[in-house]
């Protein structure tokens, strides 16, 4: 008698790969999909970010970059580059359903061919847009404002503050030479500080190669509106870079708002009418306004409301974290700060954070216990310039050299991949053997203006890029160069 043939076994289906979107390619955005992807297998989990740029800028490097010591493209991490396996959209992404789990998302290919916005499914969300300047209702602040929280932003302040040298230096009008000497900051946080101090040292050492214009000509002045500069540092830390600021005859003037900027003319709120050529807005920030698109809850300040484990508050698969996010601050509250504290907008928890969310999200897809992000404050450090530094770091205090050394030490192994890590350290090498650079590369805003001249039928000898009668010239001063 014929065996019965064993009747094959039967699998259940595949399970497709659950479609995870991560918004934003900042800081948290690419530490989530780097970790997602380690933890997640391709069949388990399809990760796709979607970012404005194809890039993520170390913002902690931003005012070195400013002042040369580093170079513009090792301060931006590639995301394609460090992101295996992660699908990388470079494209804006303008609302967010997820009560269908959808998002409009706008790319140049979308715009280029006619078809516009389109919607994308998702299972999972990560809302990570990052922040925005947070700006104020100041009469000629958008027509004439510079900010400080991009790699672009940086370069053309660099660029700009250089060729106000050059003005200075080639004019014989008075009132032309104080306003292209004159520098005004708004802001006296960690980015506002530090891109001051930086840019000043740069300015300071730029002048010996000026016959007319000495470091005694520059004028820095900061403006805060609070009563202390530097509110991530104790209250005696934040006074010791006050007088830090002032022994180099930066005027700092606390209590103080800007009340208007026009007509190379700052109006400050006690009475001081400064004319400069340089206005740099480093007031703060706010949530990216995309948060305004959602329909996620938000707290007070407009930050989506999340929970100790970087859920969305009283919604499913949404996950956010970083500068758009109100994650409670649980050591905070521990310590008695109050029950409502919040984590601050810093890459200390972003990067943090960033690790906890991916570890969760994957828990959550194979219905494993999530764990609660808590972080306790270890101390902050800022740079004041080249071999100048504070820092509060566990209860010690630090300045001058070693504050400034343990600063680049720090961000240095923040820094993403090795190779990374290895360029920025060559060129702080280099920097310490070499002279710096002083070149402005101000007609890099504008790389076609020669070409449109000679297409236009500029004659050899004629006008040139970077003068008032080139085409399409500029003059540093008007409209966003102030």
């Amino acid at each position: 008698m014929r065996e019965a043939r064993e009747a094959p076994e039967r699998r259940p289906p595949a399970r497709p790969a659950t479609r995870i979107l991560v918004v934003g390619g900042g800081c948290v955005g690419m530490y989530t999909a780097r970790a997602l992807r380690r933890a997640l297998d391709p069949a388990e989990a399809e990760i796709t970010v979607v970012s404005p740029d194809p890039y993520m800028t170390y913002q902690p490097f931003l005012a070195e970059a400013a002042a040369g010591n580093i170079s513009p493209r090792h301060v931006v991490v590639p995301l394609r580059a460090v992101l295996d396996r992660v699908g990388v959209v470079v494209g804006e992404v303008t609302a967010v359903h997820h009560d269908r789990r959808t998002v409009t998302l706008r790319t140049a290919a979308s715009v280029e061919d006619g078809s516009g916005a389109f919607e994308r499914e998702y299972d999972e969300l990560v809302l990570a847009p990052g922040a925005v300047s947070r700006t104020l209702p100041v009469p000629g602040l958008a027509e004439h404002g510079i900010g400080f929280r991009t790699v672009e932003e940086a370069i053309g302040l660099r660029n700009h503050v250089v060729e106000q040298l050059d003005i200075a230096s080639s004019t014989r009008d008075p009132a032309v030479r104080e306003a292209a000497l004159t520098f005004v900051f708004v802001g006296g946080g960690f980015g506002g500080v530090e891109a001051l101090a930086e840019l000043e040292d740069m300015a300071r050492y730029t002048t010996r190669y000026y016959h007319n214009v000495t470091a005694d000509d520059l004028r820095w002045i900061l403006v805060e509106a609070a009563d202390r500069i530097l509110p991530e540092v104790d209250e005696e830390m934040a006074h010791y870079a006050v007088r830090a600021l002032r022994r180099r005859n930066i005027d700092v003037r606390l209590h103080t708002r800007l009340d208007s900027i026009g007509g190379r003319i700052a109006h400050l709120s006690d009475g001081t009418v400064l004319p400069t050529r340089t206005l740099v807005w480093t007031a703060g920030v706010r949530p990216h306004p995309l948060l305004d698109a959602t329909d996620l809850p938000r707290d007070a300040r407009g930050r989506v409301e999340c929970t100790a484990f970087l859920s969305v508050a009283g919604r499913e698969h949404a996950w956010a974290a970083g500068d758009a996010a109100a994650v409670p601050d649980l050591a905070a509250r521990q310590a008695g700060a109050g029950a409502d504290e919040t984590c601050r907008p810093t890459a200390q928890h972003a990067v943090r954070q960033a690790a906890v969310l991916a570890r969760n999200l994957a828990a959550s897809l194979r219905d494993a216990p999530l764990t609660e992000y808590r972080h306790v404050y270890a101390g902050s450090v800022a740079s004041l310039g080249l071999h100048k530094g504070i820092g509060h770091v566990r209860g010690r205090r630090l300045t001058g050299y070693p504050a400034w050394l343990l600063h680049r030490a720090y961000h240095l192994g923040r820094m993403p991949t090795v190779n990374r890590k290895a360029r920025v350290l060559a060129e702080w090498t280099l920097s310490g053997l070499f002279k710096r650079e002083i070149v402005s590369l101000g007609s890099l805003e504008h790389p076609r203006a020669e070409f449109e001249s000679a297409a236009g039928g500029g004659a050899r000898g004629g006008p040139r890029k970077g003068f008032p009668d080139s085409p399409g010239f500029r003059f540093p001063g008007d409209a966003q160069d102030l």
